[in-house]
């Protein structure tokens, strides 16, 4: 199955949970008013992005089973697909809230929810729906399996952990008052592991195991121990990209020196600048304007932070392809999962 195919039929799972939410929501007598705006969230925010997290599910649940997606039953796939969805559901949660928090204007190569006509302070509310969503479907669709708790736990947990790496970039990274002494690579690791690893990394593939039957807790860990440095790699990226690449690239505006962020990119200039090129980004990091953010990427590309970042990306890969060799496949999980996940993310653009 192609790409786009496998795009295509996920895309049809989700089309078939608007229509069990909205069922839901009548059932409730809710105002058919209040069912299309509802609908208009899930539709503007959860289905437009690479989806990558969601497929994931899939793919991990595929190569855990030793089959493909086009060889598994419809019953199967569609429950297993609805897992992605849940997922993605939290990541359209919690895109929604963060856009409103950092005021970004841009978001999947579209306006952010909060800017849509006629939204603006709603997408608070509308943000809570999309989380309240995920349990209402696992509810309809797990309650009867043994495993329904531990979906439960996970997902809670996970989205306490990004919460807890959200407030740490908040409280790091005020964008009023412009400290770079609060910045270090250590928070700089909290934050990103907690708010992006978990949920991007982790939790496709624990769902997927859970689905599977696999939950040793010797498992997960060795997951966990290769994933979450992988999803670290991942924001690391993400932060590179913001600054060195292209909107078109990355489906938005790179926000991160003028929102003051705690990037990757700033700490390791932190690290590299003598006594006047620090005070050249104390007097530009974190201010509104384009030419202090075009002085703030000079300063980094004469740093040398691509070279730097070249040389972590062959380094970090090398040592995850290292642990993944000693992945014990003894009780049903295979290495493969993870070596799919590195190749996911090694050298992309975008």
């Amino acid at each position: 199955m192609s790409k786009e195919a496998a795009r295509t039929r996920f895309i049809n799972i989700f089309d078939e949970l608007v229509i069990e939410l909205t069922d839901i929501l009548k059932s409730y007598s809710m105002p058919q008013e209040a069912i299309d705006w509802f609908v208009k969230n899930l539709d503007y925010n959860t289905p437009g992005g690479k989806l990558n997290r969601g497929l994931s599910v899939v793919d991990t649940y595929c190569i855990l089973n030793n089959t493909s997606a086009t060889e598994i039953s419809d019953k199967e796939y569609r429950k297993v697909a609805i897992l992605g969805w849940c997922i993605e559901l939290l990541q359209a949660y919690f895109l929604v809230a963060d856009d409103m928090m950092d005021k970004s204007k841009t978001r999947r190569g579209q306006a952010c929810w909060y800017l849509y006509e006629g939204v603006g302070a709603t997408a608070i509310n509308d943000s809570f729906m999309l989380e309240g969503a995920i349990y209402i479907i696992l509810k309809k669709h797990f309650r009867q399996d043994s495993y329904y708790v531990d979906l439960l736990d996970l997902f809670h947990e996970v989205t306490f952990q990004t919460e807890l790496g959200q407030l740490l970039d908040l409280v790091t990274a005020d964008e009023e008052i412009v400290d770079l002494d609060k910045f270090s690579l250590e928070k700089h690791s909290f934050i990103v592991i907690f708010k992006t690893a978990y949920y991007s990394f982790y939790l496709p593939v624990a769902l997927a195991m859970f689905m599977t039957g696999i939950s040793n807790d010797q498992d997960l860990k060795q997951v966990k121990d290769i994933l979450i440095p992988l999803g670290e790699y991942f924001q690391i990226q993400d932060d590179f990209l913001d600054c060195f690449g292209t909107s078109e690239q990355i489906g938005k505006i790179g926000t991160d020196i003028k929102d003051n962020k705690c990037s990757w990119v700033v700490n390791q200039a932190l690290l590299k600048v003598n006594a006047e090129q620090r005070k050249v980004l104390d007097e530009n990091y974190g201010k509104k304007t384009d030419e202090s953010e075009k002085i703030c990427k000079e300063l980094f590309a004469d740093l040398g932070i691509e070279q730097t970042y070249h040389e972590y990306e062959e380094s970090i890969v090398a040592k995850l392809r290292e642990q993944i060799e000693k992945v014990d496949e003894s009780r049903g999980l295979k290495k493969d999962v993870l070596t799919a996940f590195v190749g996911k993310v090694y050298k992309r653009s975008k």
